[in-house]
């Protein structure tokens, strides 16, 4: 029950506190790729914002910030994203705990192949069906990211993550 109104937050603090939320309905309504199938989706609705966390299977979550406009990336195909990640706190209305790393603050985007194992699992499972330009938050369980060994001194074992991720092309 926390968790959910925990989430309720973090979908609040996005619609009202995001660039995003000054778009119409139409524009920040989550799409989903074929492949992914739903489990549960829950919905903050305003005057000026839509939002939807999408809950798949698999436990992956994402919250749609910005709708693309370009072709859907399918695997097989090199995704150029830039990213954001922070360690998933649940006890933070956001949920972003410690920031890991950023492509953003490189000023350098990251290409990888969708759906070669190159990245975390959560990464190709969230990426998957993006259109370039969308933006995505992806929330990934730890069985889906480092799991049990972690990442370093940077990424604990067992820590849930928060990325930002905005498809910028396909090569």
């Amino acid at each position: 029950m926390i968790h959910k109104i925990i989430l309720m937050s973090f979908l609040l603090l996005a619609a009202f506190g995001s660039p995003m939320a000054q778009q119409d309905d139409a524009a920040t309504t989550a799409k989903q790729a074929p492949a992914q199938p739903e489990q549960e989706t829950s919905t903050v609705a305003s005057k000026e914002a839509r939002m939807e966390l999408v809950e798949l299977d698999n436990g992956l979550k994402y919250l749609l910030l910005a709708e693309g406009a370009g072709a859907a990336i399918e695997a097989g195909q090199n995704a150029m994203v830039h990213y954001t990640g922070w360690l998933y706190d649940q006890s933070l209305a956001e949920g972003k705990g410690e920031k890991f790393d950023s492509s953003r603050d490189r000023g350098q985007p990251f290409s990888f192949p969708l759906g070669a194992g190159r990245v975390i699992k959560g990464w190709d499972l969230g990426v998957a069906g993006m259109m370039v330009g969308e933006r995505r938050m992806l929330i990934i369980p730890a069985e889906l990211g480092y799991g049990s060994r972690g990442a370093g001194g940077a990424i604990p074992p067992n820590a849930d993550l928060l990325f930002d991720v905005e498809l910028l092309g396909i090569r």
